[in-house]
């Protein structure tokens, strides 16, 4: 009898776990809430939103559902995992005190500089006034955070000091961000190149992912604002061996140990966001979760049995699970609605999913669809993430363009240059 596992979300990230824990001969049955029309295929998909713990448990608990799945940030960050343990129940992803790391960037950047990880130089300000004059005090540019969750879309890079002053106005002003305005973060305005680092982590091993890079600008030539992410790519050749080391040893272990010292144990998947210059790794943030669409191109690499992982992290012996991953990179385009990040129409039919599902080396994962009457229609701002293996990274490129390019709804919109700096490289 094989085992029954729920997968909290609805967006791309999920669907490629659901698509790698379907692969697992260990389960029998997948739940995911509240899922969308991708994810159908290989899971029952329930009608509950991921920021309800306890219905979220409830469900659990009269499913008898032997492990979950964390995805997003809110419910861990709220404390799902707390009381999912509490009531006896297997759950990937770190508890509320370890997730107060994507939390509160105030909280981050402040272990990071007890502890001696690299970071920018910061300033933290719960007060309106002060943050204006700061920012007139000092040299611009700079990058303007709010404190809280903003869905990635809470982080302002300002060239001049009244681009930071317009950025106070929005976060704590205008309250664009509702509570997670209530602080912020000016700090030094890092250059280099980005790039995501991700690790599985029981405590005490911590075990990297293969490197990856994200495309943060809705428009080609990184223009345009911020976005969730308009596509990623693994491995990011900027992440050379020695750097990979290097963030090792300066960043990942000693987070984990900073927080053991604290008296937490961060059990789930750990998320540096970096900027490397001249071969030095600087840290951006910490995410307490797989990257979305990171994990896209991940989950098709990865060779383990992912269900082996994570019940691993969970019964703190990640030691003795040594992770594979395939060789050959991979690309994940991310294709949007018109509007996006902005406001957009939603209920757009989709054609081509079939024949663009035909390109070898290519799983199409949904993130914003969902059905009406059989039909797969758009369903969010980010719709799917069209993701593809290659021998090279340039194979995976054409074929993940291949795919992209046989898929249509009126106003779709995604980059053409996703993993270009790999090219260059």
């Amino acid at each position: 009898m094989g085992i029954k596992v729920l997968i909290i979300g609805g967006g791309g990230r999920e669907h490629a776990l659901a698509w790698k824990v379907a692969a697992s001969p260990q389960v029998d049955r997948i739940y995911c809430a509240p899922g969308n029309a991708g994810i159908t295929e290989f899971a029952e998909c329930v009608s509950i939103d991921p920021s309800h713990t306890g219905a979220l448990q409830d469900f659990a608990v009269r499913n008898k559902i032997d492990l979950t799945i964390v995805g997003p940030e809110l419910p861990l960050t709220l404390g799902i995992v707390d009381a999912f343990e509490h009531a006896g129940l297997r759950i990937f992803g770190p508890a509320k005190n370890a997730a107060l790391l994507e939390a509160s960037k105030i909280f981050a950047k402040e272990i990071m500089r007890d502890c001696g990880i690299p970071t920018a130089d910061f300033a933290t300000f719960s007060d309106v006034e002060r943050a204006r004059n700061y920012v007139k005090q000092i040299h611009a540019p700079v990058v303007v955070k709010a404190d809280g969750l903003a869905s990635g879309k809470g982080v302002f890079p300002s060239l001049t000091a009244d681009e930071a002053l317009e950025a106070i106005e929005r976060i704590m002003i205008k309250k664009e961000f509702g509570s997670s305005g209530a602080a912020l973060v000016v700090e030094d305005f890092l250059r280099g190149e980005e790039a995501s680092f991700i690790c599985f982590t029981d405590g005490r091993t911590v075990s990297p992912m293969p490197s990856s890079q994200d495309h943060k600008r809705v428009f080609d030539g990184d223009r345009g604002p911020n976005t969730g992410g308009m596509g990623a790519y693994s491995p990011a050749p900027v992440v050379t061996p020695e750097i990979h080391e290097r963030v090792m040893e300066k960043v990942m272990r000693p987070m984990v140990a900073a927080l053991k010292a604290r008296g937490i144990t961060y059990k789930g998947a750990l998320y540096a966001g970096l900027m490397i210059e001249q071969g030095e790794p600087r840290v951006l943030e910490f995410n307490v979760r797989f990257g979305d669409p990171e994990t896209q191109p991940l989950m098709l690499r990865l060779n383990t049995d992912i269900i082996d992982i994570l019940n691993a992290v969970i019964d703190e012996r990640l030691s003795e699970i040594c992770v594979d991953w395939d060789p050959r990179p991979s690309v994940c385009i991310v294709m949007a609605a018109d509007g996006y990040p902005g406001k957009y129409e939603k209920g757009r039919p989709i054609s081509g999913l079939k024949e663009a599902a035909a390109v070898p080396d290519t799983v199409i994962f949904h993130a914003g669809t969902s059905l009406r009457n059989g039909q797969v229609v758009t369903d969010g701002g980010r719709v799917l993430g069209v993701t593809s293996r290659g021998c090279t990274i340039t194979d995976a490129i054409q074929n993940a363009y291949t795919a992209a390019d046989k898929i249509h709804w009126e106003g779709v919109h995604y980059r053409h240059d996703i993993a270009h700096r790999a090219i260059n490289r």
